[in-house]
């Protein structure tokens, strides 16, 4: 059983950064795929970032190409770098885990999930 716990979230202005971090605990949590989702009340929730396993491999939304860096610390730990805040990017940000996980973007793919991190920028 993997449990994923997020921080990092917080009120910011826009053009400011944030540095979200999921913590990951579980006997093989090393082999799992992460990946960082959002969502905003009343919309389905949205692929952000990808990050294989070795941390080999990474992914990214459109929106999040130049401004969003996904990478792994140790292994229990990933990070979502966010830089250059806009307000649209205010939504709760969720941590996923998959093993075998085959369309990256896909929120079915992924087998875990934190309670997320709230992130709130302001104009």
């Amino acid at each position: 059983q993997v449990q994923l716990v997020e921080s990092g979230g917080g009120l910011v202005q826009a053009g400011g950064s944030l540095r979200l971090t999921c913590k990951a605990s579980g006997p093989t949590v090393k082999n799992y795929n992460m990946a960082w989702f959002r969502e905003v009340p009343g919309q389905e929730r949205e692929f952000v970032a990808f990050i294989s396993w070795s941390g080999s491999s990474t992914y990214f939304a459109d929106f999040a190409k130049g401004r969003f860096t996904a990478s792994r610390g140790n292994v229990n730990t990933v990070y979502l770098q966010i830089n250059v805040l806009k307000p649209e990017d205010t939504a709760v940000y969720y941590c996923a885990a998959g093993d075998a996980v085959h369309v990256y973007y896909a929120a079915d793919e992924y087998d875990y999930w934190g309670r997320g991190t709230q992130v709130t920028v302001s104009s």
